[in-house]
């Protein structure tokens, strides 16, 4: 898959206080960046707590769901758009099929 962008997570990983998410994001890229992903059941193989929340929108719990990652997945040209990173707190606040 082809993830836009990786400065996001880099940007997050790099921020005081959220360093400890960077081995985790950084096993998800690689991950996700090898992948081929062709629906929802092929990133659980990869990602099994993976959720779908509508819209084209996939959750991931990141360092044992103390980290969430929001993408849009384009499975017919193989885009991942990372759209939201952040704590389980954050991810509360938003609606994350919209963002």
């Amino acid at each position: 898959m082809r993830i836009i962008s990786h400065k996001k997570l880099k940007e997050f990983y790099e921020t005081k206080g959220r360093e400890d998410s960077k081995l985790p994001l950084e096993r998800w890229y690689d991950v996700a960046e090898k992948a081929e992903w062709k629906n929802l059941h092929d990133i659980k193989v990869d990602f099994p707590a993976t959720d779908y929340t509508g819209k084209q929108h996939y959750v991931f719990n990141i360092k044992g769901n103390k980290y969430r990652l929001v993408v849009v997945v384009k499975f017919t040209i193989g885009y991942v758009y990372i759209r939201f990173v952040g704590t389980r707190d954050e991810y509360a606040k938003i609606d994350c099929s919209t963002i």
